[in-house]
């Protein structure tokens, strides 16, 4: 069993490394976002009272960098399954479940890694956490992040057999989680409207709260509540992940 995920484990990130191309396009959207909107909008957010636009900034687009990276690894089944390669892994006397586990787990060790070349380009851009010794637990943070949403991407990419269906499912799902989690705006200024009620439903939101109050000071939900939702909701998609997994016929 632990054979078949390191194995699995190790050939997510060994395709990842091996193409550049995907490294360096990755990174294209989180860098215009923190760029263009850090300052762009950075002035306009300082007079507002409201301090550092980058250092607030900062955390949503690593969680950006992060949920693009893991959901969009779903994609790979689809390849996998139109080239043969997911067969020649399905029939092979193993659990499927422990497959998932071991795709899930490369794919998210890959956008964890993504999410770490995020936070080192942001350094150059003036961004410093608050203590060092914090960006241990946010390492923490991101791979949960990014194991949810890697199983969320396996799973939708599971019961699909072609890749547009794919990217539409993903516009209408990709999207609005980022841009309801707070990672642009603060959730605090919402709270008590429709876009604040709705930001408790996205799972990202509590990731990039665990992170920004990691990294820069000051949470929204509380560590506590980001933690430990993540952590159920994290739990029940690997279910559902697995579920829909084990169902792929070949």
């Amino acid at each position: 069993m632990l054979s078949t995920i390191y194995i699995l484990w190790l050939r997510q990130i060994k395709r990842y490394l091996r193409s550049r191309s995907r490294i360096i396009g990755s990174l294209g959207q989180p860098l215009l976002f923190l760029l263009a909107l850090g300052y762009g909008l950075g002035p306009v957010f300082q007079k507002a009272g409201q301090g550092n636009y980058i250092n607030f900034l900062v955390p949503g687009i690593v969680g950006m960098g992060i949920i693009f990276t893991a959901i969009f690894s779903g994609i790979e089944v689809i390849w996998d399954r139109q080239f043969g390669f997911l067969k020649e892994t399905l029939v092979a006397p193993v659990s499927r479940y422990n497959i998932m586990i071991g795709r899930t787990l490369g794919g998210a060790t890959v956008a964890v890694m993504q999410g770490v070349v995020v936070f080192l380009i942001s350094l150059f851009t003036g961004f410093r956490p608050v203590s060092w010794i914090l960006t241990i637990p946010v390492l923490l943070i991101m791979f949960l992040v990014a194991i949810l949403f890697t199983a969320l991407g396996t799973a939708i990419a599971s019961r699909l057999e072609d890749m547009q269906g794919f990217q539409l499912i993903m516009n209408f799902l990709v999207m609005p989680l980022f841009f309801l989690s707070g990672a642009l705006f603060p959730l605090a200024e919402s709270s008590g409207n429709l876009l604040g009620m709705i930001a408790r439903f996205d799972p990202l939101a509590y990731g990039i709260d665990a992170m920004r109050g990691l990294l820069v000071g000051g949470y929204h939900f509380g560590l506590g509540t980001d933690i430990f939702t993540l952590s159920i909701i994290t739990a029940v998609i690997l279910v559902i992940g697995g579920y829909l997994f084990s169902k792929i016929e070949i």
